[in-house]
């Protein structure tokens, strides 16, 4: 019998993927001013996953993974960090970082897409009102002239989309995967593996790289505080959460990510806020709300069942 999960880390483990990941979208931006986004990413997620393997010999935690295991967690870290992240650093070359928190928050509508395509669950119709307010929400977002009307904007805008599809898939895959079952060693193995498949992907694309002493002080403060908080705690937490409550659960962290990266970017970015997008930022989270109602959740238990007690 599965031990039941602590509510207190439970706790803790949502404020970090909601608050801390809320605050990666600025200080991504702040970094990409200066940085070449793979390099970015790279530095960010390989160091991070080495402080968290130093973390684990201190610990005496036990690093020994199968090879299933090994493979399972590259994958996640393709999807998660050197897709699903980096790419998302590079389009904020092109989008505000509210923006682009906003058009993450759609996550949870995609991760049900994707249950019904790729499991056959059925869509209720209050997830089917959530669909279309969602889309109502994006539309709202993406037609704004003062958006479209950047350099390569759109080009960003349709490549963070593929990063929530990958960010969705990656979910629905970590929830079923066989994973190192201690949340610090599964971290680390994502982010190393998916820190050198970006640093790979750096030197293909030709990015130069530059020695921290270089960087300004706000960039330099922007990555450690991104190594520490923003990568080993939260995607920590991420993981946790994803084995110990259902996915959708997970993506409700889409509420307030878009608020905080919102307010962070307005405050320190002078990145305008229209009413526009206040609209469209209210019809999408709504559209959330009706796909993460209790009522709704209802319909993924025989989901969440399979999963044995590696879930709820």
């Amino acid at each position: 019998m599965s031990k039941a999960p602590n509510p207190v880390f439970i706790i803790l483990a949502f404020f970090s993927i909601y608050v801390i990941w809320g605050s990666t979208y600025l200080l991504n931006k702040i970094a990409v001013t200066e940085l070449p986004p793979f390099m970015l990413a790279s530095i960010r997620f390989t160091t991070a996953g080495l402080l968290i393997f130093l973390l684990c010999k201190l610990m005496r935690i036990s690093l020994v993974i199968t090879r299933r295991q090994l493979l399972n967690t590259a994958i996640a870290g393709f999807l998660f960090l050197t897709f699903g992240n980096g790419v998302v650093v590079w389009a904020l070359k092109y989008v505000d970082s509210g923006f682009a928190a906003l058009e993450i928050s759609a996550q949870p509508l995609v991760v049900l897409i994707l249950m019904r395509i790729l499991q056959g669950k059925k869509i209720q119709p209050m997830s089917m009102v959530g669909v279309f307010l969602g889309i109502i929400g994006i539309y709202l977002l993406i037609s704004q002239k003062q958006v479209v009307s950047q350099e390569n904007s759109l080009l960003g805008i349709f490549m963070i989309f593929l990063c929530l599809l990958s960010w969705a898939y990656g979910s629905l895959f970590v929830g079923k995967a066989n994973l190192p079952t201690n949340y610090f060693v599964n971290t680390a193995y994502q982010m190393l593996t998916g820190g050198i498949m970006l640093f790979i992907g750096s030197l293909l694309l030709g990015e130069r790289w530059s020695s921290p002493v270089g960087w300004s002080v706000p960039v330099q403060y922007s990555m450690l505080l991104l190594i520490i908080f923003g990568s080993i705690v939260a995607f920590t937490s991420f993981n946790y959460l994803l084995k110990t409550v259902s996915p959708e659960k997970v993506a409700t962290s889409t509420y307030v990510n878009p608020i905080i990266a919102l307010l962070l970017g307005w405050y320190f970015l002078n990145e305008q806020i229209t009413t526009q997008s206040i609209v469209a930022a209210v019809v999408l989270l709504t559209g959330v709300y009706f796909i993460n109602t209790k009522k709704q959740l209802v319909i993924f238990s025989r989901f969440t069942n399979r999963l044995g007690g590696k879930l709820k």
